[in-house]
């Protein structure tokens, strides 16, 4: 048996799908509304829907054609993997953006601000996971997933004018979040990832109220649905950006026992860019690993036999049976052809191993 692999989120557009693009701008939204930016775009697409239609097909045969197993729909339709998401969320303003220092001080960004109490719009993702599902349909039936940001990632990367405190804030995001993740498990996805990659940024307030609210968030979610969390160290500003301030790693140590008494049933981790202590893997008895063995923001290419030889020395500490080979993150800072080749040599590697 081979190990399985996935993706984490974003793949590179296509050529052809003139959109905004969080990859392009990794700075934050631009200082004008990016809901009216991004729809000036898509309506000056030839062809709009049908274009974006070819794009995630595309992006999703291409994930196929790679060897993985469980593929995203490449977040194609999406400006910002967060705030396509906050477009969808009442409270919510995008024409009122704020300044904000991010990330432990990474990088500052123009951000839209929370101005009254947060809900959802109606549910709005199935949709996205029904057009890349029927893709991938035509394409060996692989089980497409969807990622949606966590509560207290979409905190983090708003302004919040309306909350006394980040733990009421996170409740009312994760009840908006869940009306996604319900209308997901009903439309019939099988993998739905919340994405929460702050929490390796403040491990005390992830575990003070960070779990909690990622619980409400997969409230009511059915066991037919993998619940899935990703949380990496955080984005580069480019491609081969080296000092660039990613979280401390080793907070996984802290928040591998939360990890393991929560519902989570797969937990996706960075272990590319930089190696952890493998032995945090044996933490983690009963919830599935998905361990991130290439790179998202670095030129070179994995050889297969390097991936290989890290899958390995990662199963003498958890079985072949809870470990996931993937990216570190999204691949949208690498390009078409460097994303392909990358994951077509981390899925030659699973094979080997």
């Amino acid at each position: 048996m081979s190990i399985i692999t996935t993706c984490i989120g974003a793949y590179p557009k296509p050529d052809y799908l003139a959109l905004p693009d969080w990859f392009n701008n990794p700075d934050g939204v631009d200082t004008e509304n990016p809901t009216e930016l991004w729809q000036k775009a898509f309506d000056a697409l030839p062809n709009a829907e049908e274009t974006l239609d070819r794009a995630v097909k595309d992006v999703v045969s291409q994930q196929i054609l790679a060897g993985i197993d469980i593929p995203t729909d490449g977040e194609v339709p999406r400006e910002n993997y967060i705030h396509y998401q906050c477009r969808h969320i009442e409270g919510i303003d995008f024409s009122r953006l704020t300044q904000k220092v991010l990330r432990d001080g990474a990088y500052k960004a123009n951000l839209p601000t929370i101005v009254q109490a947060v809900k959802a719009r109606e549910p709005f993702l199935y949709k996205d996971w029904q057009r890349a599902q029927g893709h991938a349909g035509t394409l060996g039936d692989k089980p497409v997933k969807i990622t949606i940001p966590g509560p207290m990632t979409i905190g983090d990367t708003t302004v919040d004018d309306f909350y006394d405190s980040p733990d009421k804030r996170g409740a009312a995001l994760a009840d908006a979040i869940n009306v996604d993740v319900l209308a997901l498990a009903e439309a019939g996805c099988q993998h739905v990832q919340i994405d929460e990659p702050v929490f390796a940024r403040y491990p005390d307030e992830a575990l003070a109220f960070g779990f909690e609210n990622l619980e409400r968030a997969f409230n009511g979610c059915p066991d037919s649905v993998t619940r899935t969390v990703h949380m990496c160290c955080g984005y580069p500003g480019s491609l081969d950006d080296p000092d660039y301030p990613k979280a401390n790693h080793d907070v996984y140590f802290a928040l591998a026992d939360a990890i393991e008494a929560s519902s989570i049933n797969a937990i996706s981790l960075e272990d590319a860019h930089r190696y952890n202590d493998l032995t945090l893997l044996e933490r983690f008895r009963n919830t599935t690993v998905i361990f991130g063995a290439v790179a998202i923001a670095e030129s070179r290419l994995e050889t297969v036999e390097e991936i290989r030889d890290r899958l390995l020395a990662a199963l003498e500490h958890i079985d072949a049976g809870r470990l996931i080979a993937a990216p570190d993150c999204g691949l949208g800072f690498l390009g078409w052809d460097l994303a392909f080749a990358k994951l077509t040599n981390l899925c030659q590697a699973a094979r080997l191993v």
